[in-house]
């Protein structure tokens, strides 16, 4: 039981901007049991900004409404997603040898690429939650830190890390049979809140979140030879986009 809250409380410190205190975290060790414990940190970071949507729109229309929820889910993982977005696509698009590429990542400066990538990003979760209505825009706000932290849980159980050492992720690194043995999780963490929250239309934006991250880890690993922390990051917040669009559609 204490492994189990040293690794819950070792997600929410890293993922949030809570202050934990150390002695419930565990140091490295408690890193390496916290990454089960990302999508529950994301429900968490989903129900508050689910109960903020549904709050907000008493008092504002859709879209000033949708603008300030997308950025309370920046804020609640303190920007570190976005972070990992931006040098992804500094990263990614600079069209360098894989080690360059690597190392632009690495740079703490954003380029024209990053600040495409997040402006871009920011527009498309704002429109289509705006876009939303009724009950689809509160729910679609909850499922999406859902299945953005499964994903991060995914591409770490199927593919290799990129970077031969150091790195954000690194600390999470277990041995492959124990990173293996949560192939099954990340999928249940999509597919049960997806269907919940939003039946059968949930159930397809599950599908489509898995397809996707899998998608995009390929391409990654194919340019990069693995996923990095910033990978992830990007990770995440592209696939927080699929709930938006799915309750845009309805």
């Amino acid at each position: 039981m204490v492994k189990v809250l040293r690794g819950f409380f070792s997600a929410l410190a890293f993922l949030t901007p809570l202050r934990i205190p150390a002695g419930w975290c565990g140091g490295e060790g408690g890193l390496r049991q916290a990454t089960p414990f990302f999508p529950v940190v994301g429900a968490l970071i989903g129900g508050g900004a689910a109960a903020a949507t549904y709050g907000l729109d008493h008092v504002l229309s859709p879209l000033p409404a949708s603008a300030v929820v997308v950025l309370l889910l920046v804020a609640a993982s303190a920007g570190l997603h976005m972070d990992g977005l931006a040098d992804t696509a500094d990263g990614l698009l600079s069209a360098r040898p894989r080690e360059r590429m690597l190392e632009i990542m690495r740079d703490s400066r954003i380029g024209t690429m990053g600040v495409v990538a997040v402006t871009g990003v920011l527009l498309l979760k704002v429109g289509l939650l705006s876009a939303s209505g009724g009950d689809l825009r509160w729910r679609a706000v909850l499922l999406a830190p859902i299945l953005g932290r499964a994903a991060v849980l995914l591409v770490m159980a199927w593919f290799p890390y990129a970077r031969t050492s150091g790195g954000l992720a690194s600390v999470f690194l277990a041995g492959g049979r124990r990173t293996r043995l949560w192939t099954v999780w990340p999928l249940l963490s999509m597919f049960l809140p997806g269907w919940f929250l939003l039946s059968y239309r949930g159930l397809v934006t599950a599908g489509a979140a898995i397809a996707s991250t899998v998608l995009l880890a390929w391409h990654v690993k194919r340019r990069l030879g693995g996923y990095t922390g910033d990978t992830l990051g990007a990770t995440s917040e592209l696939i927080e986009i699929l709930p938006f669009l799915g309750a845009a559609l309805g």
